[in-house]
């Protein structure tokens, strides 16, 4: 498997991930910054959250790792928590930003 086809995956599986107060997944909310994948099936995503006290945090930190590890040709899987730059509104999807009444 590709990295690229890897990276196809790991977006889908990002999509499963939903913070539990808001109904948009974190691929969608602009949660994650960065995915990089090595040729040797690496994994490393730096993901910032809405705010950086959310309560969810570490749930949605450890939720993407592990449906992240389950990908075939993921050999392992690294969670950055960032907050730069500091996560907008404007970072969301068309389609979130419908879901949430942005539009």
């Amino acid at each position: 498997m590709t990295t690229f086809e890897i990276e196809e995956k790991i977006v889908a599986m990002l999509k499963t991930v939903y913070d539990p107060e808001i109904p948009v997944n974190i691929y969608d909310l602009g949660l994650i910054y960065k995915i990089d994948v090595s040729e040797d099936g690496a994994v490393d995503i730096d993901m910032t959250l809405t705010a950086p006290s959310c309560p969810a945090g570490d749930f949605l930190m450890e939720d993407a790792r592990q449906k992240v590890a389950s990908i075939k040709g993921v050999t392992s899987t690294n969670i950055n928590l960032v907050f730069e730059p500091e996560w907008t509104q404007d970072m969301m999807s068309e389609e979130a930003k419908l879901e949430l009444g942005f539009m």
